[in-house]
């Protein structure tokens, strides 16, 4: 059950007293949830290896540390994400009633500009969450540094905006999913900080809460010091699901906490939208929304791809949770339908590269279409490996398929760096003995481009030659 309330107020609150109520009637319930038997997803016969707590107690530790130092009222759990051309939206949760306004400046200290939002609560059988705000910040200038505070209360914050949008725009890509909270999640964490990245792009599995909501509180708080700087972009996976059939809706904890600019893409659904950064359109698809080609999202994915202008964005990502391409013996074949439904129009709108989760391992694949190689197709990563608690997926198919490059059962992260409208570089570093080690790397040519030797093969959006100097480049 979700309320949004005018201005921060927290008059809500007296619903629990009317929801306890009901408590004879939900004993049962929670005690499956407590078993685990309401958490949805697919299953696999695969074995993992043991699983790890759910949270890292180091962490916890800190974690605690932290709320004793914190008033009711100073922002918690923060996090920024972009929200339309030159905006940005800030969230925050605090424990009492705040104001739903946001001051920013470009100067520490001294905010020349005010915003205002809303405030959100829900509640989720017996536990209710603190309220939840976002405001949006803009209009913002590109590669500006802005410092905020949130609500009149707590600490001084700062993030700075992305690049401006044009064809030859360079841009950096950090790339991580499946994170959850523990000392593994904690290392690529801090992998993630040394890497000086413009967004963030996360393909779900987010908290692992599955339906114990404390854990969405600790996984806020926990990336919030990685997430109050830089635009997280984030899409669902099946660790969001969380719904209780006659009780709980699914994705609603996911939906009200991590609310991202489906509106401003013409969505309809907060599962999937789209956005541009750069001269990059980047199609965050719902692995667990409707996909079929009757299905609501197919029809928006054909929408959104007619409005694609490749002389202006010249690259096209896409990021989901199931992978369509998976060597892995972890959750084999259940991206299989959706790839079914929507593979041939990606291939004809010339998409570049697909980021998918789910499988807790690192693989790159060839650029291909059908499962087989070719040279026109996406080149598909899965990089479910951020090191959420149920541990790698360390069994692979052999053989190794023709289309599949590299792979390997290792925590880690990505970094994806667009030079220009043609070329781009991407690496894989694993978490070895608490350092980044970059384990896999390729150079990217776009498909919008003269060389890519595809643009005829085209049928979806604008696609132009771009005309780059790329005498130097060596791939």
């Amino acid at each position: 059950m979700l309320s949004i309330m005018d201005g921060g107020r927290g008059g809500a609150r007296s619903r629990r007293k009317a929801r306890m109520l009901q408590f004879v009637t939900l004993v049962f319930a929670v005690f499956l949830v407590f078993l685990g038997e309401f958490v949805v997803g697919q299953s696999s016969t695969y074995v993992r290896p043991p699983k790890a707590p759910a949270k890292s107690y180091a962490v916890e530790k800190l974690l605690q540390e932290r709320k004793s130092l914190t008033a009711c009222t100073d922002p918690d759990q923060m996090h920024v994400s972009l929200a339309g051309p030159g905006q940005m939206k800030v969230t925050w949760v605090t424990s009492s009633a705040v104001p739903a306004t946001v001051q920013y400046g470009t100067t520490s200290g001294h905010y020349t500009n005010i915003a205002s939002g809303v405030t959100k609560h829900y509640l989720f059988i017996l536990y209710e969450s603190g309220l939840i705000h976002d405001v949006i910040l803009g209009p913002l200038n590109p590669s500006t540094t802005y410092f905020y505070k949130c609500g009149g209360f707590g600490a001084e914050f700062n993030f700075t905006t992305p690049p401006p949008s044009g064809p030859n725009v360079p841009i950096k890509f950090a790339v991580v999913g499946d994170l959850g909270q523990t000392d593994w999640t904690a290392t690529t964490l801090e992998h993630l900080a040394a890497y000086d990245y413009d967004v963030l792009l996360f393909p779900g599995d987010l908290s692992y809460a599955d339906t114990w909501q404390p854990l969405w509180d600790s996984f806020g708080q926990m990336m919030s010091p990685y997430a109050n700087y830089r635009p997280w972009m984030v899409t669902e996976g099946n660790h969001e699901i969380e719904d209780i059939p006659l009780l709980v809706e699914s994705f609603l904890s996911y939906n009200t906490r991590w609310e991202m600019p489906y509106n401003e893409s013409g969505s309809s659904s907060n599962l999937y939208y789209s956005f541009e950064v750069a001269g990059v359109h980047i199609l965050m698809l719902g692995s667990y929304a409707d996909f079929d080609t009757n299905s609501t999202q197919f029809k928006w994915l054909q929408a959104d791809l007619e409005k694609v202008d490749r002389t202006k964005t010249p690259w096209l990502i896409a990021v989901l949770h199931a992978p369509w391409y998976n060597s892995n013996t972890a959750h084999q074949g259940e991206g299989d339908a959706m790839m079914a439904a929507m593979e041939s129009t990606l291939y004809a709108a010339k998409v570049d590269i697909m980021f998918a989760g789910h499988v807790h391992a690192y693989e790159r694949a060839e650029r291909a279409y059908l499962k087989k190689p070719d040279p026109c197709g996406i080149l598909y990563i899965t990089i479910g490996d951020g090191g959420n608690r149920e541990g790698l997926a360390g069994t692979w198919l052999d053989p190794q398929p023709v289309w599949s490059v590299f792979r390997e059962s290792s925590f880690g992260h990505g970094e994806l760096e667009i030079f220009n409208a043609t070329h781009a570089y991407w690496s894989w570093n694993r978490n070895q003995d608490a350092m980044p080690v970059m384990a896999d790397d390729v150079w990217i040519t776009s498909l919008s481009a003269a060389q890519s030797g595809c643009l005829s093969k085209s049928t979806t959006g604008a696609i132009q030659s771009q005309n780059v100097d790329d005498s130097n480049w060596e791939l």
